[in-house]
């Protein structure tokens, strides 16, 4: 058991189902599994599934916990800010490929 820290400018999706609920609604969240923590409050940006930039989001909640299932898991609650330019979208997912998510092919 031990909290991961999640980077500070980085909020990955992995379900396209919660990606979509922030985009219509205006607020949404993920759950992740593991213990982590995210910098409640700030601002981040948010990434597809496949690693692209789309929008930043402000980090509103971080709770970790144990499930049902006895396994650990973070929700994390976020509202959008705002949907990224397709500059800046690109622009982010070429530093983020660079710098967390590794190479493009």
């Amino acid at each position: 058991m031990g909290f991961a820290t999640e980077f500070n400018s980085v909020c990955k999706f992995k379900s396209e189902q919660e990606l979509y609920e922030l985009l219509e609604y205006g607020k949404g969240k993920m759950v992740k599994s593991g213990f982590r923590v995210f910098p409640t409050g700030q601002k981040v940006i948010a990434y597809t599934p496949d690693n692209r930039a789309i929008a930043i989001v402000r980090i509103l909640a971080s709770i970790a916990e144990i499930n049902f299932q006895g396994q650990e898991v973070t929700q994390v609650e976020m509202e959008l800010v705002r949907k990224l330019t397709e500059e800046e979208s690109r622009v982010q997912t070429d530093l983020a490929h660079e710098m967390f998510f590794g190479e493009r092919g």
